[in-house]
């Protein structure tokens, strides 16, 4: 009865995001989408306001399975929006059909999730509501199970012991301020573009006493999320792949895989409002040129080890330490020539120089760059200047928020 009554909840929530008919759905296409597609579309539509749910979820897989060959045929910027937009709706199709079990809840969301990152936006965001509605009811399922399971191990962040942990020397340690003002800071380092580390800016954020794996599992644990596998992007064996991020957090932090696996993107916080709300911008963008919503924000979460090679940005940073410590190592962009970038056009803003364990042979110049270093400690900032050569290595588990702005 209340299971009964829980997804009669559920449904309600979910139609109230819908438009009122059918015929709002608003499925038109250019001619570059296949008149079939488009009838497919509609037939979907049609058997979800019939309450034709499994019929619905049949027809989504079709449209689903034909959009997917079209995004990834080509490159991805060659992608037509038409078919993203295709994706977003039989994502959405597909999700709503799934909303009849509970053990649906789940698989409604990675669905959901997959049409965020693949698709385009349709009906004013409809994605996003219909899966914050979806998780809401998972989580409710999710607490109601566990309660009655005694055995259930609850994951907690902890540091680790690092193999490697770098002598820092006075001369080269990059300068530290407690709550500067905003004309302090703009006059003697956002102007003359000089790294710092900002201290009490961010101590009254959430983050810093709520954030473990336990709790990120509980809020995101669900989501599919791109999670890049390899040390760094520049080896060979580097690769991208999408898993949950309860999957994530089992393979590579708390069971320690032997590869290494980091999530790293910019859709996160979107994704799980919940995190968004444990930060805040720092006061210290406003300085900048663009408005809020200019900011990128950025989630950096992964295992000890995890590296960074040398690189730039095309932004300035601030780069936020939430959970463990990371060694970090800035060139000035005057030192550009000593640091050997790539000289392709996709790695043009990444060095070919190991810094903590150099080629000197092959790249002779390092040895006369001159650099800044610290190691960034939960509830510290990092302000990195655009164009300003950085590298990062965790020194335990790690989750870092980055912020560019201009």
């Amino acid at each position: 009865m209340e299971a009964a009554k829980e997804m009669s909840s559920l449904w309600a929530e979910l139609e109230a995001t819908m438009p009122d008919s059918k015929e709002e759905l608003n499925l038109h296409f250019s001619e570059k989408v296949d008149t079939s597609i488009v009838f497919l579309l509609k037939q979907a539509g049609a058997q979800l306001y019939s309450k034709e749910k499994d019929k619905c979820v049949q027809t989504s897989k079709i449209i689903l399975d034909y959009a997917w060959e079209k995004l990834n045929t080509g490159t991805w910027k060659d992608v037509d929006k038409e078919w993203r937009r295709v994706y977003s709706y039989g994502s959405l199709f597909k999700a709503l059909g799934l909303c009849t079990q509970d053990h649906s809840l789940k698989e409604a969301i990675k669905v959901c999730d997959m049409g965020l990152l693949m698709g385009a936006s349709i009906l004013d965001n409809i994605l996003i509501q219909v899966i914050n509605i979806l998780q809401k009811h998972f989580t409710i399922a999710k607490r109601s199970s566990e309660d009655g399971n005694i055995d259930c191990t609850r994951k907690k962040i902890k540091g680790s012991s690092c193999l490697f942990y770098p002598v820092m020397q006075l001369e080269t340690a990059i300068p530290q301020l407690l709550c500067p003002s905003l004309q302090y800071f703009r006059d003697n380092y956002l102007m003359p573009q000089k790294p710092v580390i900002l201290n009490g800016v961010i101590d009254h954020w959430p983050c810093l006493k709520k954030w473990s794996c336990d709790y990120i599992c509980e809020v995101a644990g669900c989501r599919t999320v791109p999670v890049e596998i390899g040390s760094r992007y520049t080896d060979e064996a580097w690769s991208q792949t999408l898993m949950t991020v309860d999957d994530f957090v089992d393979k590579y932090i708390v069971n320690q895989h032997s590869s290494i696996g980091y999530l790293a993107q910019h859709q996160l916080f979107d994704q799980v409002p919940e995190l968004k709300k444990d930060i805040c911008i720092p006061d210290y963008c406003c300085l900048g040129e663009g408005d809020e919503e200019d900011i990128t924000m950025n989630a950096w979460f992964g295992p000890e080890g995890t590296v960074s090679p040398l690189h730039h940005d095309p932004q300035q940073n601030f780069l936020a330490q939430v959970v463990g410590r990371k060694y970090i190592r800035l060139y000035s962009p005057h030192e550009s020539e000593n640091v050997y970038p790539h000289e392709t056009a996709i790695l043009h803003n990444t060095s070919q120089v190991d810094v903590e364990n150099p080629d000197v042979k092959n790249f002779p110049l390092i040895e006369r760059a001159t650099y800044q270093e610290c190691i960034l400690s939960p509830g510290q900032i990092l302000f990195i200047p655009v164009k300003w050569w950085h590298y990062v290595r965790s020194l335990d588990v790690s989750f870092s928020v980055s912020f560019w702005w201009s």
